[in-house]
């Protein structure tokens, strides 16, 4: 069904499991839905099915409101509260396995650590362009919703519809989250994967009440105030929010509350594209969604030193090298915004 999964690839696969000792398995740095789920429910299955005792890493600590997902009995390091745990744990294993990133460098500062590790390295990703030259093993598609689908495939291939629940439940979380709730991103496969999870008994009720119905107060004042005071129209159909400190503090905010929000004006009829541009740590970080027919990979790719989908991709906006200081962030966005459609 998948075409970069073939049965030499799956055989090989459950060949470096079975004679791995030592697994370490990682997700990108600000850890989303997909990367959280995949790599979560991969760890169960080497722990329920094959009787490993994988440790998870993450670069940064989830948001609160995606804690619910990973399994309490998997030892998981966050990188950004025990660097020297992580890096030991890399240095230590024999097996390195990372999902939903096209590379190392999407681990920031552990991708070091594990290109010169000696371990076999694999990649389960749906990224463009992944940096195959990095891995002994590739299973890779942008023809996929996620990389918790993407991994399903190769879990039910290698195992059959026998995975234990908690991984059910972490695919099913991470595929809903990446495409938002079945509005982008969705294949054939997805629905069909879909489809055999909840047959299987996953509760997708319980795991849509997780994601959407347990938010703070702030965050729903937040995402008001961010639509009502700070959404900007621009002539070319496109709409842009920035999220400075001063906003961030004003109410309260918490990594991860505005996941969604920039998908929000694109409801409006006339917006094709829609940018965030959240201010952390010297930089401001840059989501772009879009309708189809306008690519919000190639706004990223030549404004914001980013990438991703066609229609959903992400970057930055670097002070004091793009812009001198948080204030001149907006113009910046609109003069993108006006070279990039006039091309």
């Amino acid at each position: 069904m998948v075409p970069c999964i073939t049965d030499s690839k799956l055989k090989e696969f459950r060949q470096m499991l079975d004679g791995a000792e030592g697994i370490t398995v990682l997700g990108h740095t600000h850890p989303d839905g997909d990367a959280i789920g995949s790599t979560t429910a991969l760890c169960v299955c080497l722990r329920d099915i094959l009787g490993k005792s994988p440790v998870l890493i993450f670069p940064d600590t989830p948001a609160d409101n995606l804690l619910f997902i990973p399994d309490s009995g998997i030892h998981c390091i966050c990188a950004d509260k025990s660097p020297s745990e992580a890096l030991s744990a890399i240095e230590g294993s024999d097996t390195i396995i990372l999902l939903d990133c096209r590379s190392f460098s999407r681990i920031e500062q552990l991708g070091d650590t594990c290109r010169k590790a000696s371990a076999r390295k694999i990649l389960i990703d749906h990224h463009l362009d992944p940096q195959e030259d990095e891995f002994n093993l590739v299973f890779s598609t942008p023809d996929i919703s996620s990389a918790s689908e993407l991994l399903y495939w190769i879990l039910t291939g290698i195992f059959g519809r026998v995975l234990p629940e908690k991984a059910r439940e972490a695919i099913l979380t991470g595929m809903t989250t990446d495409t938002n709730n079945f509005a982008n991103s969705v294949f054939p496969s997805t629905m069909q994967m879909a489809s055999e999870l909840i047959a299987d008994g996953t509760d997708r009720d319980k795991i849509l009440n997780l994601i959407y119905n347990c938010y703070r107060e702030n965050r729903i004042r937040l995402m008001g105030h961010m639509q009502c005071n700070e959404m900007k129209l621009l002539p070319e159909g496109v709409a842009y929010m920035v999220l400075t400190k001063d906003i961030q503090e004003r109410f309260g905010y918490r990594e991860g509350e505005t996941e969604g929000l920039v998908n929000v004006p694109l409801a409006i009829g006339t917006v094709k594209m829609s940018i965030l541009a959240t201010e952390k740590d010297g930089l401001f970080r840059i989501s772009v969604r879009s309708k189809k027919g306008t690519s919000a990979q190639n706004l990223a790719v030549k404004s914001f030193h980013g990438g991703g989908h066609e229609n959903a991709a992400g970057g930055k906006i670097i002070l004091g090298e793009d812009v001198p200081s948080p204030a001149l962030v907006p113009s910046y966005i609109e003069n993108s915004v006006k070279t990039f459609f006039a091309l």
